[in-house]
């Protein structure tokens, strides 16, 4: 095995554990007693965070932004595409071309979507003036990491673990940590409206 195979999957690794190891301190962080009586079902309503809680409709930045809430969309479904090829990468596997050909189309679109997102931050004075250099970072980072994932499918190559590990090593440290945050916070905003009978809102 390469030196460089081995060190993405260290990085990985090492990626991996930080992200558990903040999901369950901020599960255990985010519960404390409650004395309030509980008027709802918690369950039903963490699904609904999970569901129909982020739905555009019930979200005034998405509907007022559906171009960008859809981009959003497949960028964030491209990510997580890669980051399972990356694990299936590791055993080598022969991939069909007809797979390779429609997982192509679906990173391209969810690329350039991270492109157009890129691009609309720095063009948009109001989104210029609210982001940093690590919104930047990020966004190429990742938007590299699927494109990256593109070539490999039919070149095999080094490029694309350094790639990852990249992003692997910069996950824990950046912005691209709501990776963790967005699972907790919409967990943690179940229980809340849950108990107060607010979610799932009533027909």
């Amino acid at each position: 095995m390469n030196w460089y195979i081995t060190i993405s999957e260290i990085l990985f690794a090492l990626c991996l554990a930080f992200c558990i190891y903040t999901l369950i301190r901020l599960v255990i962080l985010g519960k404390p007693t409650d004395y309030s009586k509980t008027k709802g079902n918690v369950n039903s309503a963490v699904k609904y965070s999970y569901t129909g809680g982020m739905s555009p409709a019930k979200k005034e930045s998405a509907y007022l932004h559906l171009p960008t809430y859809i981009a959003g969309m497949l960028f964030h479904v491209g990510t997580f595409l890669s980051l399972a090829l990356f694990l299936i990468n590791l055993f080598e596997p022969e991939y069909n071309h007809i797979l390779k050909i429609f997982i192509s189309v679906v990173l391209l679109l969810s690329g350039n979507s991270g492109l157009f997102i890129l691009i609309k931050r720095i063009v948009k004075t109001e989104l210029r003036s609210l982001s940093n250099a690590d919104d930047y970072i990020s966004n190429v980072i990742v938007t590299l990491f699927q494109f990256a994932t593109i070539i490999y499918l039919f070149v095999p190559n080094s490029l694309y673990f350094v790639i990852s590990g990249t992003l692997f090593l910069y996950l824990p440290v950046g912005k691209l940590k709501h990776t963790i945050y967005f699972f907790a916070a919409r967990y943690h905003l179940g229980l809340f409206y849950g108990k107060r009978g607010v979610w799932p809102p009533q027909n």
